[in-house]
């Protein structure tokens, strides 16, 4: 991918930050160790039939693809839902864009490493110097997981997975909600490290900019079980971010639990949303629903 079409829409892998270790838990009414992210959400009282897709933002168009019957569930539904809708003037680029305060680099990043983040930034439409700290060692785990470990396609010119299950949708002619702005979710990705020593962040990003620099693929576990689908949703486990998952999986569902009821939906949403105790997929059936586990193809 061509770096100026991949900064093109930056948005921020929500889902790199959450740490997704695989271990064993206890099973519940759903099996924790599945080999898909696709499931089927039904209810006795309804005849309305909606999917729950959970996604990694780092892969797009190439694995999305092949996934027949998730293109096919996608296909059969009238209303798509997912984290946020990337709407002209208001996508991170915009809003990162519009700030006035430019971040002071040199006292996060080695001249060497800054001299690599201007050279990588140089045909970018967003202005690096005025992104945060936070913003943008999630950017280079993004690009580190999309060039390093997944090698994007040149054609590929979705930025995520995400993103792509959106172009998709318009070109079926579905309405597509989103279940934040992408100015909520910048706002909640700065607040979920607030207070970090800048001794914490100067090491994450000089660690991330040497595994770029050194290619070291021995760091691309997270993408290849998610490619595999050997993914353990311990569902016993509970929730490790009250702010990041607890909160928003609560505020989410009051939305989603309407839209169900109305209206066939695919919703896609980042894969650790569906985990856990305070994931969605327990969340639905302790409502009562049927949560059936579909292959992706």
């Amino acid at each position: 991918m061509g770096l100026n079409k991949a900064f093109i829409i930056l948005w921020w892998a929500l889902l790199g930050v959450i740490p997704l270790s695989i271990v064993q838990a206890q099973t519940t009414g759903i099996t924790d160790s599945l080999n898909t992210v696709l499931f089927k959400i039904s209810s006795g009282t309804s005849s309305k039939v909606s999917y729950l897709f959970g996604t990694h933002h780092a892969f797009g168009k190439s694995f999305f693809d092949p996934l027949t019957k998730a293109n096919q569930a996608l296909a059969d539904s009238e209303f798509l839902i997912k984290e946020n809708l990337n709407i002209q003037g208001e996508r991170a680029q915009d809003i990162i864009n519009r700030r006035t305060t430019l971040t002071k680099w040199e006292k996060y990043l080695t001249k060497k490493d800054l001299s690599f983040i201007n050279n990588l930034f140089a045909s970018s439409p967003t202005d690096y110097r005025k992104m945060t700290a936070t913003e943008m060692y999630v950017f280079l785990n993004r690009y580190f997981k999309q060039q390093l470990c997944l090698h994007k396609d040149a054609n590929d010119t979705s930025l995520s997975l995400d993103d792509y299950i959106g172009f998709k949708a318009v070109e079926l002619n579905m309405d597509r909600y989103g279940l934040e702005t992408t100015e909520e979710q910048i706002a909640l990705l700065n607040k979920d490290v607030e207070g970090m020593p800048k001794r914490i962040h100067k090491r994450r990003l000089a660690n991330i900019v040497a595994k770029i620099r050194s290619k070291d693929v021995n760091s691309c576990e997270e993408t290849s079980w998610y490619a595999q689908m050997e993914i353990d949703y311990q569902l016993n486990r509970p929730c490790g971010n009250t702010l990041v998952l607890t909160e928003r999986n609560e505020q989410w569902m009051m939305t989603i639990t309407g839209l169900i009821k109305e209206k066939n939906c695919f919703i896609a949403v980042g894969l650790s949303h569906l985990m856990y105790e305070c994931g969605l997929l327990n969340q639905l059936e302790k409502l009562g629903y049927t949560i059936t586990p579909v292959p992706v193809k």
